[in-house]
């Protein structure tokens, strides 16, 4: 139904854009800096299902809407941002509560992985370079002689989900070992979770002054 030649195109364009950090990298980052591995890698598991939902919403019609009304579009922009920073005022706010000797517990205990997964899904799907990517490129890449556009854009869209989980993983990972390498002293542990705080916050503002003007 979708031509090899379609998802390797697709891989492609797919490949550029996640390879340049957006908003679901830097949460990730700020997440893993925060909170630790574990939750950074719930947070990836949260974005792309997140994400998946944008793919859907696109191919049942719903995309196009976001995409051509300002209002919508702006509408969910902001709310992605406002959520941004809320959770990062919340990790300022509980910086020293963190201890370095919490490091081993299971990180279960200190945040539940659901919540931080339905985290994920929200930042995913509000996702600004993710609305636009999906609803814009996507489409380009259907054979439409073929039929079955959902389904078509539902398999196409599994593929910059796959690449996403690797990238984002890494970049979790890699945050959560830079936390682990710095947290020597609960003192230096807070620091990192107000650093973590502050990413987000900064992701949020940003997201919020970008993006389409119209």
């Amino acid at each position: 139904m979708v031509s090899a030649h379609s998802i390797l195109a697709f891989a492609a364009m797919s490949l550029l854009v996640i390879v340049i950090p957006g908003p679901s990298v830097l949460f990730v980052i700020g997440r893993a800096l925060a909170h630790g591995r574990r939750t950074a890698l719930a947070t990836v598991l949260g974005n792309l299902l997140g994400s998946y939902f944008l793919v859907i919403a696109v191919a049942w019609g719903l995309g196009a809407l976001v995409e051509t009304s300002a209002a919508v579009f702006t509408g969910v922009k902001l709310a992605g941002a406002a959520y941004l920073v809320y959770l990062g005022v919340q990790a300022f706010r509980h910086r020293k509560e963190m201890r370095a000797a919490d490091m081993d517990a299971p990180a279960g205990e200190r945040r539940g992985d659901l919540r931080t997964i339905a985290d994920g899904i929200l930042v995913g799907v509000t996702n600004p370079k993710g609305i636009v990517f999906f609803a814009a490129v996507l489409p380009q890449f259907v054979d439409h002689s073929a039929g079955h556009l959902p389904l078509q854009m539902m398999l196409l869209g599994l593929v910059p989900v796959a690449i996403g989980l690797i990238t984002d993983t890494l970049w979790g990972l890699g945050a959560s070992a830079a936390r682990s390498w710095l947290a020597r002293s609960d003192r230096r542990l807070s620091m990192v979770g107000a650093a973590g705080g502050f990413a987000m916050i900064g992701l949020g503002l940003t997201v919020a002054a970008t993006g389409r003007a119209d």
